[in-house]
């Protein structure tokens, strides 16, 4: 039989052969020339992937063992992530690329056929390769590096992206026998097309860049984003998406360039900062509140001795108002009970350890404009904390405290609303 159409005349695809023909002999089938082709075929490829599998095996457990014997933590985290087994997928295809030539002689069809497929397995290989290795370096960059949590997921789906991208383009540019270049070249009177069907992935990538580089989000910060239902910690950044969990474990997904058309608040400067603001209202009944005589302000400060300096330091200052904005100084008046009370409060919360004296906080009783709700008297200051938790035990015990004690100025309380407050469903920064 002819089979030089697709064999060569090699000693071992020869004896290969003439093996193949006893077969066949034995079988009744050796006058069938296409049967004995397909068997070779068969075997040829089987014996090639077998080949390149052990090699692969060897090639990976030799890596394996040379890893082990340095222990370094890039080398462990290598074999955590199997970045060494996903890499030597790439060694199977490229065997079988170097076995087929002496399997087929070149001027056979199948030859070119087979040769093109394993050239896109092997390129495919290689492709994942590289995506696997340029994963590993931006996932150890972001934990090892990103001291920030800036979005760098987007970043690098991008590049994988690319790489895929090239991938496609040169494993087409092998079907199609013409240059990759030539086919790039093609592609520019899709543009507009490419452009409308990726462009939430192009804004994705903008608006990441835009983020990364003017620091806008982070993962972990706490955003609210008006008009949506976001209002929660971002777990995640990609090309497409944000995806932020609410505070009642709820999850939003916003798309990224959202975040950069249009306005949005990050509470992450409450988070670094390690307080949070209280502001709270609480009524007065305007029938309540009476001028303070001499009896009253001494009945007072017999019962609030810590009342005293204060009211020395008026009279000695002749004058029954204290407003020099000093926020180590408690500001209230000598004039009426409601004053009295807020030079009170205003000393409690300036000694009280739940709140935050620094130089950047705020601490103040204020009157605003009286409504039908009554006279509103507004608690301001900030709590040391940002834990949702305890800044509200620290807000209650504050508006309990207040309740309480303005009995003893004799002001009756109507309610006690929020004002101004920080987003009441900021969890723990």
């Amino acid at each position: 039989m002819d089979h030089t159409s697709i064999i060569p005349s090699h000693d071992i695809a020869l004896w290969l052969l003439r093996t193949i023909d006893r077969f066949l002999d034995f079988i009744g089938l050796s006058k069938y020339q296409t049967v004995e082709e397909i068997i070779y075929f068969v075997i040829i490829v089987f014996a090639s992937f077998a080949v390149g599998w052990v090699v692969r095996r060897v090639i990976l457990y030799l890596v394996r063992k040379f890893v082990m014997l340095h222990r370094t933590e890039f080398g462990n985290e290598l074999l955590r992530q199997r970045t060494f087994t996903k890499c030597s997928h790439m060694i199977t295809p490229l065997v079988f690329l170097a076995l087929v030539p002496f399997a087929f002689e070149s001027s056979a069809k199948i030859h070119t056929i087979i040769m093109r497929g394993a050239l896109i397995y092997a390129i495919i290989a290689i492709g994942y390769a590289v995506a696997t290795v340029m994963s590993f370096l931006f996932n150890r960059f972001n934990v090892k590096e990103n001291t920030k949590n800036l979005p760098l997921k987007g970043i690098r789906n991008i590049c994988i992206g690319i790489v895929w991208a090239v991938v496609v383009i040169i494993s087409v540019s092998v079907v199609v026998q013409k240059s990759p270049a030539t086919l790039l070249g093609g592609l520019t009177a899709f543009a507009a097309v490419l452009m409308l069907v990726f462009k939430d992935t192009i804004l994705g990538f903008v608006a990441g860049l835009q983020m990364s580089n003017n620091d806008m989000v982070r993962v972990g910060d706490w955003i609210t984003v008006p008009g949506t239902l976001a209002d929660g910690t971002v777990e995640d950044v990609s090309l497409t998406t944000v995806k932020v969990r609410n505070f009642d474990n709820t999850l939003v997904l916003v798309p990224p360039y959202s975040l950069v058309s249009k306005s949005f608040q990050n509470w992450r400067g409450m988070s670094e900062t390690g307080m949070r603001r209280i502001s709270n209202n609480i009524y007065i009944n305007p029938d309540s509140i009476r001028p303070a005589d001499d009896a009253f302000i001494a009945g007072i400060v017999g019962r609030c001795p810590r009342l005293k300096p204060f009211v020395e330091r008026l009279r000695d200052a002749k004058t029954t108002i204290s407003c020099d904005g000093d926020s180590e100084s408690v500001n209230g008046t000598l004039d009426t009970n409601l004053g009295m009370f807020r030079a009170y409060f205003c000393d409690y919360m300036r000694n009280s350890e739940l709140l935050n004296h620094s130089d950047a906080s705020m601490l103040m009783m204020r009157v605003l404009e009286p409504s039908h709700e009554g006279a509103p008297l507004q608690i301001y200051c900030f709590a040391a904390t940002t834990n949702w938790v305890a800044y509200e035990g620290v807000r209650s015990a504050l508006l309990e405290r207040a309740m309480s004690d303005a009995r003893n100025f004799g002001l009756e309380i109507l309610s006690a609303d929020h004002l101004t407050v920080d987003s009441p469903k900021t969890a723990e920064q």
